[in-house]
Order: C-alpha cells, then sequence, then structure tokens
C-alpha cells in the first residue's frame, strides 16, 4: 500500500450528491477486468453519454484537470454497496485524496485500506472549495502529519483522522500490515500459551485438559435404619 505523508495538487470537483459505488465503478467491470485494469473505468456513468461520446461537461473529462489528484465531491461520496473494487478505481484513476462533507461508512473504511485518504469537512466549506476549483486553477497541499488542508493564499483548513488510520496511511501499512509489525509479540504468546494449553496447538498432544485440582471428597450419608419387623 503506498504511503500518505504530504500531498500537493490540482483539484478536481464533482460535487453531486450521493455517488454512490456502482457510479464510481460498475459491477461488470469489476468482474471482467483483473484488479489492476480499473483506472480508465472510473466514473464511467459520469464521464460518458449512453452513446458512448465523451460528456463534455464532466470536469472529469477536461485537459485543465488531467493531472489532478484531489478530488472535492459531493455529500454522501461512496454510498451504495461495500465493494472495495470502488476505492482501486479511483486510485488507479490518479486520485489520492477525497473531500467531502459526508462518506459511505464502508466506502470510508475501505480508503484507509488501500492508501485513499478521505477528508470530512463542513459542507460550506466543501462547497467553497468546489466553486474555486471550477476554472481549474485551485491547487490545495494536504499535509496529514499535521491535519491541514493549504493553499497558496495562505489559508489553513483544519481536519482530523482517527491516530490509528492516520498511523495506516503514514506508515503505508493495512491493518494486516499493522498486525505483523507486531509478529515477535505474538509469536512469543504463542510459544507460552503452547507450553501451558499443548492440547489447543498440538492435535498430537492427549485431548484432555489436566485434571482440575482434587476437591474434597463428599462425606458418605449414614446408612438408613432397617425396617421394623412385621407382627407374627
Amino acid at each position: 500500500m503506498l504511503k500518505f505523508a504530504t500531498l500537493r495538487s490540482r483539484v478536481v470537483p464533482l460535487m453531486a450528491a450521493n455517488i454512490d459505488t456502482d457510479v464510481i465503478v460498475r459491477i461488470e467491470r469489476l468482474a471482467q477486468l483483473p484488479r489492476d485494469q480499473l483506472g480508465p473505468w472510473a466514473f464511467e456513468a459520469l464521464r460518458y453519454l449512453p452513446d458512448g461520446r465523451l460528456n463534455s461537461d464532466c470536469a472529469l473529462n477536461d485537459a485543465a484537470f488531467r493531472d489532478a489528484r484531489i478530488l472535492v465531491a459531493g455529500d454522501n461520496f461512496g454510498c451504495g454497496s461495500s465493494r472495495e473494487g470502488a476505492v482501486w478505481a479511483i486510485l488507479q484513476a490518479g486520485i489520492r485524496c477525497v473531500i467531502a462533507p459526508r462518506f459511505g461508512n464502508i466506502f470510508y473504511s475501505n480508503c484507509f485500506q488501500n492508501g485513499l485518504l478521505p477528508i470530512c469537512l463542513p459542507a460550506d466549506t466543501v462547497a467553497a472549495l468546489g466553486k474555486r476549483a471550477l476554472d481549474g486553477r485551485l491547487e490545495l497541499e494536504v499535509d496529514l502529519q499535521a491535519g491541514q488542508i493549504r493553499d497558496g493564499d495562505g489559508s489553513v483548513i483544519g481536519f482530523a483522522i482517527e491516530p490509528l488510520r492516520r498511523r495506516m496511511l503514514l506508515e503505508g501499512l493495512d491493518e494486516i500490515g499493522l498486525t505483523l509489525r507486531r509478529l515477535p509479540e505474538i509469536e512469543d504468546f504463542q510459544r507460552r500459551d503452547r507450553d501451558a494449553r499443548p492440547w489447543i496447538h498440538d492435535l498430537a498432544a492427549p485431548l484432555n485438559p489436566p485434571p482440575p485440582p482434587a476437591a474434597r471428597p463428599h462425606p458418605r450419608p449414614a446408612s438408613p435404619a432397617p425396617a421394623p419387623s412385621p407382627p407374627s
């Protein structure tokens, strides 16, 4: 996974609300194409007209935004199905950071597993950035370490990312990668646990765990008195 520390780039606006994962990449493309060939099909429904021609009204087709790596988007970006391929397609299209008022929950989580930085900002702040980006000249610097977005006029916008997810992006590690960083501790625990509970780890070991400490036996109840003999 690619690390993310600081990114300076032109900004492309895509301000429609509720752009879902099916708009980001169609399910047919995920079924037909290898994972590393999704980039050209990102936002296919927006970039192409029904007859297959490029949609000249879509900013993603404008040469002014060709090198943009920061996307400013509308509310509830990435809603819909849980397909991780939506994040893959965005990354392969060259985008490393998406700024929006709100994201679909699963999409938001998938971003951190793949090196895409999603930033939530107030709706009016995002709208202002989107408006400024329309002419293709807005450049921003996103500093994940500092939690700041800076532009050329000296203005600074702060943002917050959960500490663990921030670390994942800064170090270029997904959750499995972070776990493997602690592999010596994991292996040490497994060695100690194997000594303490071999029946858990070794199928050849006796299946029965050690018996519990011997308990004090219950006192034997007194024998009942014999029944009286019947009268003769």
